[in-house]
């Protein structure tokens, strides 16, 4: 297991990068399906990370006390090498209930992971729409850590991301600074 910290190359208030991509639930998605929602929160995980495992809790409970906020896991890692990765592995931690996003997305290409800077799993980015359901247009309000638990087995006593979740919907700048996000890396195929 390689250990990585998250790095920023999305600055704040910069757009979030498109994406296309299939979705457990057998429908594709873009940033436009999630037009109706105040906040859009893009985390790159997987399956079979421990560091994104012990997220799985927090991301379901916010995906279910935040209405105004879409919950989109987007797994990018390698299946080939790790099968745990599988969408099929995918599609059955949302049918059992392990996983209950709003989305969990699969980016085959890995290249949406790239487009974010993405580098380990998990990695959150939580962007504000400022064009509302018409036009929707997802800002960066923050990236960086979830909470303050760092390792799989640490209990969190600070929770960033309901801090900048709660910031955006009340219309007011996410004062956070960067912290990075740490899990395993990414498992990029060979090119």
């Amino acid at each position: 297991m390689v250990t990585k910290e998250s790095e920023q190359t999305i600055g704040r208030d910069e757009p979030a990068p498109a994406f296309d991509l299939p979705g457990t639930s057998g429908e594709r998605y873009s940033l436009d399906d999630f037009a109706e929602y105040e906040a859009l929160l893009v985390v790159f995980t997987c399956n079979h990370c421990p560091y994104a495992q012990a997220k799985f809790d927090l991301l379901n409970d916010l995906a279910a006390e935040y209405d105004d906020v879409a919950v989109v896991g987007i797994n990018p890692n390698d299946a080939e090498q790790y099968p745990d990765d599988s969408f099929d592995r995918m599609t059955e931690l949302v049918r059992e209930g392990t996983v209950a996003y709003d989305a969990y997305l699969r980016d085959e290409t890995q290249d949406v992971a790239r487009d974010y800077g993405a580098v380990c799993t998990p990695d959150p980015f939580l962007f504000r729409n400022e064009g509302g359901p018409e036009e929707p247009r997802f800002l960066l309000s923050y990236h960086g850590r979830l909470d303050d638990a760092l390792n799989p087995d640490d209990e969190p006593s600070e929770f960033y991301v309901r801090q900048a979740i709660d910031s955006v919907l009340a219309g007011d700048p996410v004062e956070l600074e960067f912290l990075p996000s740490r899990g395993c890396s990414i498992k990029w195929r060979d090119d």
